[in-house]
């Protein structure tokens, strides 16, 4: 499982303290106002920014003090950060070898992660050449050919249609599921995951506030302050 607690970071405008606990297969999603504090803990999850005091396990390993590489996990952000100037190819590619010396093999994984997302017989064109989305579904590509057990999501598919948005995140669900990986996924459209979460938190002020089944937490009767994300 992903066990955070009492996860504390210090800024001079903002400090947070989180504790949440995510079951090992599990899909997590992050709600909550923007600038509450989700971002902040998936970075400090992936091991960028400031370093946190607390604790941080994954499988029972110590994150904190692990460089961002040797962490077991794959981060993709609502900005797709790709290389303009490197192919779909390559950008995937970078999730296999970063020297990009691609062997056979590593281009029929590419080639398949592609194919996966929607972009097959895409691999020659480059950033400047796709739209959005298709930037974006390189990015979950490359995410994917990492395979590694933990998966962070930041808001990666808001720029997409509601649609394409709910075929990303199936994609991601059907992949979770076969792969036996643990999903945290911040999100500003809950219902689009209700049905395939087993758990939602509600972040806010830099804390996790409530933590339960997705339709419990949505509940308004329950959780009044939560009504606007119903």
């Amino acid at each position: 499982m992903l066990e955070i607690a009492d996860l504390r970071l210090d800024y001079p405008e903002f400090s947070a303290r989180y504790d949440l606990l995510v079951p090992a297969g599990a899909l997590c999603a992050l709600i909550g106002p923007s600038g509450g504090g989700k971002t902040t803990l998936l970075h400090a999850v992936a091991g960028f920014g400031e370093r946190p005091t607390g604790t941080l396990r994954f499988g029972g390993r110590y994150l904190i003090g692990l460089a961002p590489a040797e962490r077991p996990l794959s981060i993709l952000f609502q900005d797709h950060n790709l290389f303009p100037h490197l192919t779909a190819e390559e950008n995937v590619g970078l999730g296999i070898r970063p020297d990009l010396r691609l062997k056979a093999e590593d281009r029929a994984r590419i080639a398949g992660a592609l194919e996966r997302v929607g972009l097959a017989g895409m691999q020659r064109r480059r950033p400047g050449e796709l739209s959005g989305g298709q930037r974006q579904r390189v990015a979950l590509a490359r995410a994917l050919v990492r395979d590694r057990p933990l998966m962070l999501l930041d808001e990666p598919f808001a720029a997409l249609d509601p649609a394409l948005r709910a075929d990303m995140i199936a994609l991601v669900d059907a992949v979770r599921r076969e792969r036996g990986l643990t999903v945290v996924m911040s999100i500003h459209t809950p219902e689009d995951v209700v049905p395939i979460a087993e758990l939602m938190a509600f972040v806010a002020d830099g804390r996790v506030v409530a933590a339960d089944r997705p339709d419990r937490l949505l509940d308004a009767a329950v959780h009044p302050e939560l009504e606007p994300y119903r």
